[in-house]
């Protein structure tokens, strides 16, 4: 939006205190992406991070329930 009011790179950063290097990691990886799907893939990151940890809660416990019934507590 600050590159579109015909602003340098350095400025628009500087505005909204990142450096430039940030910049163009968020540009790479969100590049083509419209607001609504940059929230849509944040929200996906979430999810995913949480059903990974509930996968590995649940390995946890499956190990440790295999390990009560062949006796080895």
């Amino acid at each position: 939006m600050l590159l579109s009011q015909r602003q340098s790179v350095a400025e628009a950063v500087r505005s909204i205190s990142v450096t430039q290097f940030i910049y163009y990691r968020w540009r790479k990886k969100l590049g083509g992406l419209k607001t609504d799907q940059v929230k849509r893939l944040k929200e996906l990151e979430k999810e995913k991070e949480r059903l990974r940890k509930a996968v590995s809660d649940l390995t946890i416990e499956k190990l440790i329930l295999a390990e009560a019934a062949r006796g080895n507590y």
